[in-house]
């Protein structure tokens, strides 16, 4: 018998076209992830005018995707880990494809808000397990970069989906931003066939011909044999949550959530009132939805920037180093500089809350071993969304203080000093499979093999 080191030949491969295309397909999962969800922001004063609502109302129906996509975290990434995540992928891309399509056919607010809250469930629960996925699949020496690469998709689809409405909503309505929105539904069919099932669900299923098939595309020097046996393989039983709190996990993964929510907390509080906060300043309001755009690019080019470093460097290190940088674009922002270094700083602040978030997210699915990696991801997805919840109603208990501008800005800063900090005490220890945890068989053929 030949004992295979399944994390070691993933990890020793080379880029090739099997990484390419997992790459893609992830890229594109979470391109349509991002673009469902900002087409709310680009026709809600259609929608007010057209239904009478209220901005209370119209601000009800926005919350309800984020907490559809809190309760989606927090139900399919576990479940990823349990019935496996090309699964859970497959059956979350159908369902927030489905129901965004169905919102264009929606006849009331009511209505709207509950095509609305499904079609979230499916937009949280893809984006952690598609992570989780891209990690396993990805080199030691790329896994930073390449996960980043894949999470630029979410503004790389809130930036189609702006650029969409300015044709498509005067042309066609509003409904005909739903229904592209549905047109991913598509390429399931190519989906289906080109991204792989997870190794580590393999290995549970015990499912050896698969996993030859797979690891000849990840290392073609690799030829698989009949008699290969996995000598790292788990098949717990019970709740994979309860896992992240073992083999002390436990200070980590609070301090991982802790993260989530503050760094969410900063970019949501920040996306949803620079604008406002700069209109005060005196910028026109055209002039305001530049420092939103300049935002959103920083949080692209600071995710690029962060994974290229995390992967040559140390991943909690460039962390710290983004958070310690939030903190400073942000006062500095609340100086109100000439209006260039503005724009510097306010790129800087998106590199460093969004840009930060896309890192954090990379740097968690490194921390958890496969087995509960989606759940990890997922869980902490979903605390962060409470953040994300919060932060445009913190930001707007700020306005209501009527501070003085630099104030504001300190105050937005704050979080980030508190996500430094926790970022350093997390233990950075690896937990890998001992053979005490793997299955029965594969004990025994381990010992045999010693």
């Amino acid at each position: 018998m030949r004992s295979i080191n399944i994390s070691r030949i993933v990890e020793e491969s080379k880029f090739n076209r099997f990484h390419a295309l997992v790459v893609f397909w992830c890229a594109f999962i979470i391109v349509c992830d991002g673009f469902d969800l900002v087409i709310y922001g680009a026709v809600v004063s259609v929608l007010m005018e057209e239904w009478s609502m209220t901005a209370v109302e119209a601000g009800t129906i926005g919350s309800l995707a984020l907490i559809g996509m809190m309760c989606g975290a927090f139900i399919f990434a576990p479940l990823a880990d349990k019935i496996g995540r090309k699964n859970v992928i497959i059956f979350c891309v159908l369902l927030f494809t489905v129901f965004t399509g169905l919102i264009a056919f929606s006849k009331s607010p009511a209505e709207f808000g509950i095509y609305r809250f499904i079609s979230g469930l499916g937009l949280g629960g893809v984006f952690p397990v598609t992570v989780a996925l891209m990690t396993e699949f990805s080199p030691k020496s790329m896994k930073n970069r390449l996960v980043t690469l894949m999470l630029c998709g979410y503004g790389i689809g809130g930036i189609l989906a702006s650029a969409l409405a300015i044709f498509l909503i005067p042309n066609f309505g509003w409904k005909s931003m739903f229904l592209v929105g549905a047109m991913p539904i598509l390429a399931l069919p190519l989906i289906y066939k080109y991204l792989p099932e997870s190794l580590g669900f393999l290995l549970a299923k015990n499912k050896k011909k698969e996993i030859g098939q797979l690891l000849s595309k990840i290392d073609p020097s690799f030829t698989p044999q009949d008699d290969d046996y996995e000598n790292v393989i788990t098949s717990e039983t019970g709740m994979p949550v309860k896992k992240l709190f073992k083999n002390g996990r436990t200070s980590s993964t609070l301090l991982f959530w802790a993260n989530f929510f503050l760094c969410l907390l900063i970019t949501y509080g920040l996306s949803t009132w620079l604008p406002k906060l700069m209109g005060q300043a005196g910028y026109t309001l055209g002039s305001s939805l530049i420092f939103l755009l300049l935002l959103n690019v920083g949080g692209i080019l600071g995710a690029l920037t962060g994974g290229w470093l995390a992967d040559r460097w140390s991943t909690k290190k460039v962390l710290i180093t983004f958070f310690v940088l939030n903190v400073v674009s942000l006062t500095l922002m609340g100086t109100l500089p000439n209006t260039f270094i503005l724009y510097i700083l306010v790129a800087i602040a998106g590199a460093t809350t969004i840009g930060s978030q896309i890192v954090l997210y990379s740097y968690a699915s490194q921390y958890y071993p496969i087995e509960i990696r989606s759940t990890g991801l997922g869980w902490a997805s979903g605390i962060g969304r409470l953040g994300g919840i919060l932060g445009p109603t913190l930001g707007g208990m700020i306005l209501a203080l009527n501070l003085p501008l630099n104030q504001n800005f300190m105050v937005l800063a704050i979080p980030a000093v508190i996500a430094a900090v926790a970022i350093a005490f997390i233990n950075e220890m690896k937990n890998p499979v001992t053979i005490k945890e793997a299955a029965p068989e594969v004990r025994r053929l381990a010992s045999e093999d010693r």
